[in-house]
């Protein structure tokens, strides 16, 4: 690394971030969230859906500047649905590892709509370096677009109500279950409150540092995607914590933006924004990634390769094999 500020400080102490600007911001980690487990290309035709294409779209994110992919393999006998098995993870992990010999890959275990906590938990079996950990309950209402042919596995629209639950137990037995397999915990606290629990699981001795924390700003019942509201969180944040946040929909790239300029780490991706700019669809998942590395470069960032990724997250710098 070329910078000599640390890879964790205070993000919202004011003399630090004066002190580390002078000094120079750490290298910008790029993830790449690249399909998740709701939409499909019924709403965009560059969400990647099958093993192959998911490999595909991460390698050309991955060339654009991602050093982490937030992975959501899908059922292959119906695509519009998430996977359940950690034979169908490893196959998605292989191919993602085939085409990017160095990325972090990092699966979800939020997964989708109607899953148990029990299929939420395959891909820790599936061999991911790092995987997602929800700090606090999930409400959301969405309407799923109807899915129709030639698309493979058509449906109607299909309306949600629900809301994933969570537990400090569940969420304890998670975090174990990680470290167990010494897979880096990406802790996702939607708002102020999810920092309650990640505090409960430093104490407990089931973290291990840096922690990796993300900020997701924008989704239903997390806090408003405002700069205000960051900065309030960043406030709580526990030391030796590094910082991701993601944006969704139009504000990925006002959220990210401002992490750049506050020396965090972004999460962008077809997952949480279908869109480049309003009423024009992204052509992929590496156009939204070749431009966080473009912001980045702009306000004088470097951005982060999977190997600086790895040494600042404290992660092993030999990457998982299949």
């Amino acid at each position: 690394m070329t910078t000599t500020a640390p890879p964790t400080w205070r993000y919202a102490d004011s003399y630090e971030f004066m002190s580390h600007t002078k000094a120079g911001l750490p290298p910008v980690i790029i993830c790449c969230a690249c399909n998740g487990g709701i939409q499909g290309r019924e709403s965009n035709p560059a969400i990647p859906e099958t093993a192959d294409e998911i490999a595909d779209s991460v390698y050309d994110a991955y060339v654009a500047g991602a050093s982490i992919v937030h992975v959501h393999a899908r059922n292959p006998n119906q695509l519009w649905r998430p996977e359940t098995t950690a034979e169908g993870w490893w196959k998605v992990n292989a191919k993602i590892r085939e085409r990017c010999p160095d990325i972090i890959i990092n699966n979800t275990t939020g997964g989708g709509p109607d899953m148990t906590n029990e299929e939420r938990l395959s891909c820790l079996d599936g061999g991911p370096e790092m995987a997602s950990l929800n700090t606090s309950p999930d409400m959301s209402r969405f309407r799923l677009k109807e899915r129709k042919a030639p698309l493979p596995h058509p449906h109607d629209a299909i309306e949600y109500d629900e809301c994933l639950p969570q537990s400090y137990g569940y969420i304890n037995a998670l975090a174990v279950a990680m470290k167990t397999r010494n897979i880096k915990p990406e802790i996702e606290v939607y708002h102020p409150g999810g920092l309650h629990t990640v505090n409960d699981l430093i104490a407990n001795g089931h973290l291990s540092k840096p922690y990796w924390i993300q900020t997701v700003m924008g989704s239903m019942t997390a806090s408003y995607p405002t700069p205000e509201n960051v900065i309030n969180m960043l406030r709580e944040f526990p030391p030796e914590a590094l910082w991701l946040t993601s944006g969704i929909g139009p504000f990925q790239l006002p959220i990210t933006t401002l992490a750049i300029l506050m020396g965090g780490h972004v999460r962008v991706g077809l997952e949480d924004n279908i869109y480049f700019a309003k009423g024009r669809l992204a052509a992929s998942n590496a156009e939204l990634v070749s431009r966080a590395a473009r912001l980045s470069h702009e306000l004088n960032r470097e951005v982060a390769t999977p190997s600086q990724a790895r040494e600042m997250l404290g992660m092993s710098l030999v990457p998982s094999r299949y």
